[in-house]
């Protein structure tokens, strides 16, 4: 007779603690290559705690103690956020935290075609995947807005503004229907960033092409507080 079993399943918190010593093998990876500054360790673990935390209690609300496919390729884009993280605290830019903010941005293609295939969409997952983008995007806005001046923090901003504002406005946080345009637009701001941060740009092309990515930015925001606003 065959008996068939079921595939075990992983705790979350096990993938996390993998996650977690997985950042801490990066950054003093880091440390030893490129070198860090206090600053840098500091930002690196204080982000890796967060992360913890914060996707611990996201679980515990969605009553979930595993992690999905989907899920565990985002883990793994966050994790490559901290080492960027670090290295933009110690100070650190060009070919190093660009080449990590590279791999994290090819990994945002993957995730969503993981969950499609493997049927585990799930709003956890979808929640999980767009802060895991709105942290990377705003981390690689500090060491542009060194070079181009404070307004570039406008493009990491925006999405956190979007959420307080709906702390007051309730109707801002209503369903939106999948887009397109979002997304091209949300991808547009990484690959922007990226290339100003690996230094390939003039500083003339580099603030244009930033300036373009904010106004994109702002008008699909715009966009979306109108939809929102209509469907009240």
């Amino acid at each position: 007779m065959i008996v068939q079993t079921q595939p075990r399943t992983i705790p979350a918190r096990q993938e996390q603690a993998v996650a977690a010593g997985a950042l801490l093998v990066l950054v003093s990876g880091l440390a030893l290559t490129v070198g860090l500054t206090p600053a840098g360790w500091v930002a690196g673990a204080g982000y890796g705690g967060a992360l913890w935390v914060l996707l611990t209690g996201a679980l515990r609300r969605a009553g979930r103690v595993a992690l999905g496919p989907a899920d565990r390729v985002t883990l793994a884009r966050a994790t490559l956020t901290g080492g960027v993280l670090a290295l933009v605290a110690a100070g650190s830019s060009g070919p190093v935290p660009a080449g990590l903010a590279t791999l994290a941005l090819a990994l945002d293609a993957v995730d969503g075609r993981v969950a499609r295939r493997t049927a585990t969409v799930s709003p956890l997952g979808a929640r999980f995947d767009l802060e895991a983008d709105a942290v990377l995007i705003l981390v690689l806005c500090v060491p542009v807005a060194v070079v181009l001046g404070p307004w570039v923090l406008l493009i990491g901003a925006m999405r956190y503004a979007f959420v307080a504002a709906g702390w007051v406005l309730p109707w801002l946080r209503g369903p939106l229907a999948p887009d397109r345009a979002r997304k091209a637009v949300a991808a547009a701001q990484g690959v922007t960033l990226l290339v100003v941060v690996a230094g390939v740009l003039p500083r003339g092309a580099a603030l244009a092409g930033t300036a373009v990515a904010l106004a994109a930015l702002a008008w699909s925001f715009g966009r979306d507080v109108r939809t929102l606003w209509r469907t009240r």
